[in-house]
């Protein structure tokens, strides 16, 4: 396309000077504001937040609910994903159809949407005392139950597409031929299906995982106060204590955990597909 490199770089200069000033430069400075405590360069910062037991509290949390969101994501997509590569070519359509249709919405509106359902006056505790199951409404907002359900809510429909794109470029004959071979439902998932769409799931995984440990209003909504995560944590820190340090190292944490995950999921999976 280009007759040169250099040709090539003197385009792609014009929007690589934008993002560096826009984009790293700031992230940059925010980032070295965790560092540079106390007039020098120090890891003071860090191990000051993690003495709080509040903090790793809060760290152990957002981990966790992390970790649960994208397990449960992976499950319900591979299983969603089965179903609709395997519909006729119509069905599918609509059905991808109806799971994009979640993306198009804002994440404030379909967050807002689980107080309506979750409330003590909301759908379920209705139904909860009109089956006559609990004499008063149940506490379900605020818990860490409603952020679950809110992130996978939330990032299921990305675990599904990055599925169904891994699905879709699989060999049609492989599951025929290790049925035939002898191979049970659970050997041709483990030892043909998982191997061959590592990639769609180490996708899929980074965006789950890193969507949950990086959302904002979902913690905030349905968490408040009672149930803080790593991202509402930094939040209170610059807003309410005006300690830009500490929230610089919380930065600091999720930046390395979604780098730690992406590179995590993809020598899990080139290890599974090596044995």
């Amino acid at each position: 396309m280009f007759q040169n490199r250099a040709e090539a770089l003197a385009l792609a200069l014009p929007a690589a000077v934008f993002a560096t000033l826009v984009f790293l430069l700031p992230v940059a400075i925010l980032l070295s504001e965790g560092f540079r405590a106390g007039g020098g360069w120090t890891l003071s910062a860090y191990a000051d937040f993690f003495s709080q037991t509040l903090n790793r509290t809060v760290f152990l949390r957002s981990f966790r609910l992390g970790l649960e969101v994208t397990a449960v994501s992976a499950v319900v997509g591979y299983a969603a994903a089965f179903a609709i590569v395997n519909l006729p070519a119509n069905g599918k359509g609509r059905i991808i159809g109806l799971v994009t249709l979640p993306l198009m919405i804002s994440p404030v509106a379909r967050t807002y949407a689980w107080i309506v359902i979750l409330g003590r006056t909301g759908i379920v505790n209705q139904a909860i005392t009109g089956l006559g199951l609990s004499a008063e409404p149940l506490r379900l907002l605020f818990t860490e139950t409603a952020v679950f359900i809110g992130l996978l809510q939330l990032f299921l429909p990305l675990m599904i597409l990055s599925l169904i794109s891994a699905l879709e470029n699989m060999p049609r004959d492989a599951i025929p031929a290790a049925r035939v071979l002898g191979a049970n439902w659970f050997q041709v998932f483990w030892k043909v299906v998982l191997p061959l769409t590592r990639e769609g799931l180490v996708i899929g995984g980074t965006l789950v995982f890193t969507g949950s440990l990086t959302a904002y209003i979902t913690p905030a909504v349905l968490g408040g106060s009672k149930v803080l995560m790593l991202e509402t944590l930094m939040y209170q820190q610059v807003s309410v204590a005006n300690n830009f340090i500490s929230a610089s190292v919380i930065a600091f944490i999720l930046i390395v955990m979604s780098f730690a995950a992406n590179i995590l999921l993809k020598r899990i999976a080139t290890a599974r597909n090596r044995r």
